[in-house]
């Protein structure tokens, strides 16, 4: 073989590898940072990792907004109308934040089926609710349909 040639093939080698290390470690990133969706009856079933940051979204119920009156902290439970998934928050909840709203939370599942959330997101008027809840609201429903189940 040419010195040129040897050359050339070396050079296209350490460009196929080189590049291939950078798509995958692109890949590794993103894989890291996603957050998937899951409903409160995926979490209950026990669809969702636990200690990998998840979103989990639905209506919150009515009277379960607990306030710590000495911090921050505040508990909840929000509903996809066939399970419920209790979620801790410690911080400032947005400004329209409410009982019977939509929301989505941002967090972690822990060995209770509890969300400690570190972000929660609500609704901008009385009528959005965020598509990826209404289509998991929506399958929920059509589930506990098939299986007989009260919604």
């Amino acid at each position: 073989m040419h010195a040129i040639r040897k050359q050339r093939l070396q050079w296209v080698i350490f460009t196929l590898v080189a590049s291939s290390t950078a798509i995958g470690l692109v890949v590794y990133t993103l894989g890291q940072n996603i957050n998937y969706f899951y409903t409160p009856s995926q979490i209950a079933r026990g669809e969702a990792p636990l200690g990998v940051p998840v979103r989990a979204g639905g209506m919150v119920v009515r009277g379960s907004l607990v306030r710590d009156s000495e911090s921050l902290d505040v508990a909840f439970d929000v509903s996809d109308g066939v399970a419920q998934l209790r979620v801790e928050y410690s911080g400032i909840l947005p400004d329209l934040f409410g009982e019977g709203q939509a929301a989505i939370v941002a967090g972690v599942v822990d060995a209770g089926a509890i969300l400690q959330a570190t972000e929660v997101l609500a609704k901008h008027d009385e009528n959005y609710m965020p598509p990826e809840v209404a289509d998991a609201m929506g399958e929920a429903y059509r589930q506990s349909i098939g299986s007989g189940g009260d919604y």
